[in-house]
Parts: structure tokens; sequence; C-alpha cells
């Protein structure tokens, strides 16, 4: 049957603009990429950089022959890919099958009250988007269809709905559409009176909307068309042309993004930027939108902060004088750094990510220990709680608050082993109450399972947190298939949740573990500062000794052993297989950062200046050197890898697809064994994969079919 099909004349003609097919032990014959070589900054030479295109030509209607040559190496790809996995396409069948099966295919959010109207989302059975209701003062009254993004999407192969925001007096509706998978929006008004559309649509936009209080002007940020930058604060007024719309804020500097929003208060307009390192606020009274923004404090480099606004005062979590972040006060009329009180101490051992304010009651969401933590405090009495939890790992978040005078706190909870939920709590009488937890279908018991929080120990003693899951009645006897997945980067804390879509992996037997390790915040802020720039390494020898822990305390083996990671995991994951790839089976990179030091070279690539702060930038000698030192394109050697299976989409802004494309080809020509190497290249999206409630899991049953298919799971 493989042999059939590449003999086919079309797969033939496809290959034949710009790839050869050696034969490998199976038969299938891979593309292997024509090789051009280019020398770079350093005299690097790039035997691939041919395969990079710039958007328009992407997008032009006739392809020129550089774009086609491209073309047609990824789509060569593809079909090695479909047939290399032609023998699990039944597996892959009903592994989406069970997926998909335990979705409750009708479905309703938790609804929360907004300015007189109850707002939820619902599902429909067998339909792949959402429709966004309300209804006015009860929930017993007449359903109010806000949008309703199945018919919107029907035509397009991408759709993603963003920054719904209804104006004060409940009868305009904002809403952004991208339909390229390429992060830049197009904002439509709906009146909700009529239904229909007003003005014509504001395209290249962040996709976000504020409403001023006077129900006829509205704020958005547009992007630079070349890096996507958020750079320029619009204000535009109903009724009148958005190409005269006035600028109210510019954000010069190329490593700093800007965005605008509004006070739970509904008291202000916040303009915020920021990098890396540092934020920088102009504050508006939401009841004169045309007015002057007032800069909240002069910009300082490396002062981060968060206001928010509450009475005579705005509130402020910030790292002045406080690496894990304290919460200070400062009155509305007086907001320079100079005035701000301490209301919160810095805790050396807990970190303050932000919180969440109450006429009554604050609530402060933490970290310590690889845990989320909720404590409340009585403004009134001074008197302070934390929600007990009672799981030794698990994720827990406020939910939906808007009301300021209320005693109820509605928060999220999960774990490995537990649904999502949601509750309301009572702050004064420490009751709560589950309002609503993901329902498995089919059923689903959380006590068929075992969760626990490990701790790996590093080179330098530091010892690295982990969480595992995976069924009772499985043995530490070296013999489990186990997924390790991993992050590492930007201060993202890869927090444990709950998969209804892993359980597929669980019942087959699989051991499933989140090496929490630096470069995320999991331990506190200097867990972050320990993960990056010049200390970026300790991120991959953490999770190498992540592997190495789940391989003496006999979960597995190095034979049933495997890794993910995605974007900046995605670097992690290439990291690894350049420097321990014994260690693993078989290895997923989702769209995966592996040109670091090209991609960091070019200021014309979205993302690159926001992120020196965080790789370091390669024109400094110094860190193009640290950089080049674990840059997994640039480290690609002569030796064994694991099977590997690498994905991306087309239309990625946030990692270009040459990235993992180019990384295949170079793995192609200097890997020195036999195992599996695949690129999925999905033609339609970005970074974010495809749209759609249940067409995801497509692509989420093939990448489990090549986990099984490795572990010799064949069922």
């Amino acid at each position: 049957m493989k042999q059939a099909f590449f003999a086919s004349t079309a797969f033939a003609l496809l290959l034949t603009a710009c790839v050869t097919k050696p034969e490998t032990t199976s038969g299938i014959k891979p593309p292997v990429a024509e090789k051009v070589a280019d020398t770079l900054t350093g005299n690097r030479i790039d035997n691939y950089y041919w395969m990079r295109l710039s958007d328009e030509q992407k997008n032009a209607d006739q392809k020129d022959e550089q774009t086609q040559k491209v073309i047609n190496y990824l789509n060569a790809e593809n079909d090695y890919l479909k047939a290399s996995m032609k023998q699990t396409e039944a597996l892959q069948e009903k592994l989406y099958n069970e997926i998909v099966g335990r979705i409750k295919q009708t479905d309703e959010s938790v609804p929360y009250k907004d300015n007189g109207y109850w707002y939820y989302t619902r599902y429909e059975e067998g339909k792949e988007y959402p429709i966004y209701c309300r209804k006015k003062g009860t929930l017993e009254a007449t359903e109010e269809v806000l949008l309703n993004v199945n018919e919107l999407a029907k035509g397009h192969d991408y759709y993603s709905i963003a920054g719904l925001s209804v104006s004060e007096d409940n009868n305009l509706l904002a809403y952004a559409e991208d339909s390229v998978s390429r992060r830049r929006y197009t904002i439509y008004i709906k009146d909700l009176r009529t239904g229909k559309l007003v003005e014509e649509p504001v395209p290249n936009t962040e996709g976000e909307v504020t409403w001023a209080n006077d129900n006829k002007t509205y704020f958005y940020t547009r992007k630079d068309s070349v890096t996507l930058r958020s750079r320029w604060v619009i204000r535009h007024k109903i009724g009148t042309p958005y190409k005269t719309d006035p600028v109210v804020s510019e954000e010069t500097d190329e490593t700093f993004y800007t965005g605008i929003y509004k006070t739970k208060s509904k008291k202000f307009l916040i303009i915020w930027a920021g990098s890396t390192l540092t934020n920088y606020y102009q504050v508006l009274d939401a009841n004169t939108p045309e007015g002057k923004f007032k800069e909240f404090s002069p910009r300082e480099r490396g002062l981060e902060y968060s206001i928010d606004h509450f009475g005579d005062k705005f509130y402020v979590v910030t790292n002045l004088d406080a690496q894990n972040f304290r919460l200070m006060e400062t009155p509305v009329t007086h907001t320079a750094k100079a005035n701000w009180k301490e209301k919160i101490a810095h805790r050396k051992d807990t970190l303050l990510q932000g919180i969440e304010i109450f006429k009554d009651y604050l609530v402060l969401s933490e970290r310590a220990n690889a845990n989320t933590l909720m404590r409340v405090i009585d403004q009134r009495s001074g008197k302070k709680h934390y929600l007990d939890f009672g799981e030794a790992a698990y994720t827990t978040y406020p939910s939906i608050n808007i009301d300021f005078d209320t005693e109820l706190l509605r928060y999220g909870y999960t774990s490995l082993a537990t649904p999502n939920s949601t509750y309301d709590y009572n702050m004064r009488t420490q009751e709560r109450t589950l309002l609503k937890q993901q329902e498995v279908v089919g059923g689903y018991n959380p006590a068929d399972f075992i969760t626990e929080r490990q701790w790996a120990t590093a080179d330098d003693g530091t010892l690295i947190p982990m969480s595992i899951v995976y069924k009772k009645g499985i043995q530490k006897n070296s013999n489990n298939p186990t997924l390790l997945y991993g992050y590492g980067s930007y201060g993202s804390s890869m927090s444990p949740t709950f998969s209804s879509t892993r359980l597929s992996l669980l019942n087959r037997g699989f051991v499933y573990a989140i090496a929490h390790i630096r470069g995320g915040q999991e331990m506190g802020r200097q867990w972050y500062e320990d993960g990056k720039m010049f200390k970026k390494k300790n991120t991959f020898t953490d999770f190498i000794d992540c592997a190495e822990y789940l391989i003496d305390e006999k979960y597995t083996t190095p034979q049933h052993l495997f890794a993910s990671g995605g974007s900046a995991g995605g670097l992690l994951m290439g990291a690894v297989v350049n420097m321990r790839p014994d260690l693993f089976k078989g290895v997923i990179a989702a769209v995966p950062f592996v040109d670091v030091v090209t991609t960091m070279l070019d200021e014309s690539i979205p993302l690159t200046t926001g992120e020196f702060d965080e790789w370091g930038n390669p024109k400094n000698p110094e860190s193009y050197m640290y950089m080049l030192e674990y840059s997994p394109y640039d480290q690609v050697k002569p030796q064994a890898y694991p099977n590997m299976l690498v994905t991306t989409g087309f239309h990625d802004s946030q990692v270009q697809y040459w990235e993992p494309a180019k990384w295949v080809a170079k793995l192609r020509e200097l890997k020195t064994d036999n195992n599996t190497l695949l690129l999925r290249t999905n033609m339609e999206t970005g970074h974010g994969g495809t749209t759609g409630r249940f067409k995801v899991y497509r692509e989420t049953a093939q990448e489990y079919a090549f986990l099984l298919d490795l572990a010799g799971i064949k069922d």
C-alpha cells in the first residue's frame, strides 16, 4: 500500500520542483529539501534560508516561482507524514471519536451578571463554534443571541472571534474577527436593537475594544503591519470614518507593546505599555473620552506594576523593591511612584500575581511551591484567610467578578484529576457552592487516578517540581509509557489542569508529567530570572533532570519516555534532543521556536524586538555566542535523534513556519538514525492551530497516534 501510494503521478510531480527522495529502511521516501547556501551573520551557513516567504508572497493570488517551491516542499512533507502514519489511520479515527465523545456537545457556561444583563456562552450539538447570549434582568427572561459564531464562520477554513464588548447603554456590541490566523483582527459594531452591523469595519487591530462611558466612543489598538506589534491606541466615534480616527497614544519604543482597558469601577480608561521588564500607564476619566490622558508615573526601566481603581485610590501591584511583588496604594489625585504607600508587604517565598477588588474584601492571587493560592482579606477587620483545596497539585484562579458590592467570590478550580469547576465562595461565611463542573460524557471518576507532586534535583542542587498523574493500579516498574511536558519561558507557569483529551493516554497506561522548570514562575520570580538570558540553559538541564528522575524512580525508561512542548516549549524540545537524544523514544515539538539566533537578529519579524530582555540581543557579541550555544537549529549535528513529530502553521505570526521547516530539513540532512521524522504544516492556520470545537482534535488524535504507535499500543 505504501509503495503504491508513492508511485502516484501527482505525488511524483509535487516533489519534482524542490526535493529528492532517498530510500529509507521502511521503503517510504521522505522529502529532502534542496540546499542553497546563504551566509548569515557570524559567517553561519544556512542551506535552507530559501524557505522564508513574505506575507505578500504567501497571500498573493498568483504565486511566484519561489513561493510555489516552498509550498510544494511543505505539501510534500504533509504527504510524507500521511503516508508514514497510514498504518495508524484507524487508531486516529478511534482516538478522535473517543475524544469528541467525551465532550458534552450541548453545553452552557455559568452565567454572570453585568449592567442588568446575564451573559453566557452556549454550544449546540454538532456545532464547532460558540453562541454568545444574554438575558435581561433574570435568567427566566427571553434569550437574546449576540453572536452565533457558527453562522459567521461559514466559508472560512479558519475563524476566530475576539474582543466582545458591549457599550454601557447595552445597545452596541463590538467584536473582532480573524479569518487568516495572523492575529490581525477586524473590528465590527453590531446594533443589538436592530441586529444590524453599523459603520464600516476597522482592519488591522489587536482585536480588543474599550468603550468610553458616553456610549458613542470606543478605543482600539492598531498594529504595525510589518512587525504586528500593537503600536497605536486610537479613538473612534460612532458615525465617523475610521480613517480619520485620531491617535491618542503611539508607542515608539520597538521593545514595547501597548493597549487600553477600563477599570473594574468603570471610572477610568487606562492606556498601558509594556515590555519584558517595564510597565507604563496613562489614565483618563472614562466620562471624558476626548480629554488628554495623564501619565500615571514616569517610565522607569525595570519597574513592573499593574493598576486598578477603587474609591479614591489606585491599587498598585509592583516589583518596586520587591522581587516577588507587593501591594501599594496611592491617591487618585497623586499617582506618581513617590506617593505609593505599602499595603501588603513583599514575601520572599510567595509571588503576588494579582488582586481582585470588592467593596469590603480584597482577594490576592499568589503562587508558592508550584501551586496557585487565593488569600481573602476583610478590609474592615483586617482578618485574612486562605482557601483550602485539599490536593497536592492543583490550579485555582479568580473567575468573572464584576460586582463590587458582594460577599461572593467566583473562582475556578482544577487539577490533573479534577475537571474544571466553577465555584461561588462566600468570603464572610467561608462557604463554597459548586456552580458547575465540566462533565465528561461517558462517565469519569477522579478517584480512579492518582496525582502527585514530585521533586527532581538539578545539578546545582535546585529542587525542580513536577506534577504527575496516572491511573490507579499502575506500578512503578519502569515499563510505563510516560509523556513529559515542559515550557519554561517568559515567566509563564505551567499549572496542572484537567484534560478530558488526555484520558486517551492515561486510560491506555500512560503516565503524564509536567516539569515545572526554571523560566516559569512556579516557584516565584527568581524561578523566572534563573531561566532566561544568560541562565537560559537551566531550562533545558532542568527538563533533562526531570526526565532522569522519572527513569531513576522507575516510572519509565528511555525506551518508553516521550516529551512534548510547544512554541518556546518547542525550543525546549529542540535543545533537549540536541543535548540528550538518548533519553527519549519520541518527541512532539509544536510550532517550535528553534532558529533563535537568526530570528532574534531580524527585527522585522513579529515579536523580535519585544523579546531582547527574554533571550538577549544577538547584536551583543556575548549574547550572540550564548544563544548560538543552545539554538536548536544551529546545534543540529550528526548523531542519532529520537522519533519526532514537528508541527507548524503556514500563517503563524509568532513562530514563522520556516523555523520548524528548516529544522526538519537540517535534521534530515545530518541525523544518523533511521527513526521517524515528520513535519505537519497546517496550510490554513497560524500559531494557535485549527479553530472549531471539534476540528482541532483531528490533529490531537494524530499526535496521540504517533505516541501510541511508538509505544507499541495499537488500539
